[in-house]
């Protein structure tokens, strides 16, 4: 084939290439617009035109996946990464941060030397970054044809076809392996992967699958106590326990509020729908409840100063939060849940800060 011709080829190539990739980006907007009206199983022709765009970009789709570190990875390995949430570790965070409560106190009640709760803090945190990935599988896995018909979710590796069914059944045993291999030196892993499981059928069934949430996410209140001490101090853990669970109700409910059009034409509840416009003194009150519960926790544990300030700050972050989320924008109610999980940090920077001055001799 002559140069000249060569030339035309690779023009006609590149010229039908970037003919579908528009096409097919159209398909996914006017797709992703009427699935929320839950009409997108009438017009299969978008379907099929997308993937023809997957097939001839040879990207399965991962353009329209919005840049993070995760894509400078091998492209096999990334729908996986994207499956487990690694690239928004703000739901790691959540998980993470009543273990952290628990493990600071009880090494705090019991002046434990400096290795105790450093040792329970990285083994507890290695957990919660396995365990909300299992999760967040999980999830998906039940949700894959619901995915599809909300906008937000429309990008998930199982919504979208980069991962099938059979694949993430492998990859969830996997993740379940090491996180077995981490809490049954726990003894809890029966308990945490019954809630993990069920929490996702909830939101078919109940309008407070967030009260669900709020059990799972917070086993750390008890384990981590259980876990330093030996045994678990019912007294301080049982408000601990369930000032982290209203926490959970505050910012997954807001959490939920991203969604809420959608989760009307699917089918979905949530406590955002059940508390609609009455969502903010709710969320107040929850609120006030986490700060009460988690304060007596202190004050049974007999905790100094530095424990209330760092209380104060994340008492003063949730009054920020439900102050400025605005529930009728997205965006708005993306930011006041991440804002949550500052307040965890800061009532854990407290017992940490109150742990420090006990160990260094100051108090």
């Amino acid at each position: 084939m002559s140069q000249s011709k060569t030339k035309h080829v690779g023009t006609l190539r590149a010229s039908v290439y970037v003919q579908i990739t528009s096409l097919t980006r159209f398909s996914r907007l006017y797709a992703g617009r009427c699935s929320t009206r839950n009409s997108a199983r009438n017009i299969p022709c978008i379907a099929k035109l997308t993937n023809l765009g997957r097939h001839v970009s040879g990207t399965a789709g991962a353009s329209a996946v919005p840049t993070t570190w995760v894509d400078s990875l091998p492209p096999k390995i990334r729908p996986y990464l994207y499956l487990t949430r690694i690239d928004k570790p703000i739901g790691t965070l959540l998980l993470f941060y009543p273990c952290a409560w628990s493990i600071t106190m009880a090494s705090y009640a019991l002046e434990a030397p400096l290795t105790t709760p450093l040792t329970y803090l990285g083994l507890f945190g290695l957990g919660a970054v396995v365990m909300r990935g299992a999760g967040c599988t999980i999830n998906d896995m039940w949700d894959k044809n619901l995915d599809k018909a909300v906008e937000r979710t429309q990008s998930r590796p199982l919504a979208r076809g980069d991962v099938n069914q059979r694949q993430a059944l492998v990859f969830l045993a996997g993740q379940l392996t090491v996180g077995l291999g981490v809490l049954l030196q726990l003894n809890w892993y029966s308990f945490i992967l019954s809630l993990v499981t069920t929490y996702p059928l909830m939101k078919r069934i109940t309008y407070w699958p967030q009260a669900v949430l709020g059990l799972t996410f917070n086993w750390g209140a008890l384990l981590g106590w259980s876990a330093v001490a030996g045994a678990v101090n019912w007294s301080v853990c049982l408000p601990l326990y369930a000032g982290g669970v209203c926490w959970t109700l505050v910012y997954d409910s807001i959490y939920a509020h991203q969604d809420k059009a959608d989760d009307v034409n699917v089918g979905i509840h949530s406590t955002a729908l059940l508390f609609g416009e009455r969502t903010r003194p709710i969320l107040g009150a929850f609120s006030a409840s986490t700060v009460s519960l988690i304060g007596l926790a202190g004050v049974l544990n007999a905790h100094g100063m530095p424990f209330y300030l760092g209380l104060g700050l994340g008492a003063a972050q949730l009054a920020r939060v439900l102050w400025k989320t605005d529930f009728a924008s997205r965006p708005s109610c993306w930011q006041g849940f991440v804002g949550c999980g500052w307040s965890g940090f800061w009532i854990w920077m407290g017992a940490l800060a109150d742990y420090a001055v006990l160990i260094s001799g100051l108090a």
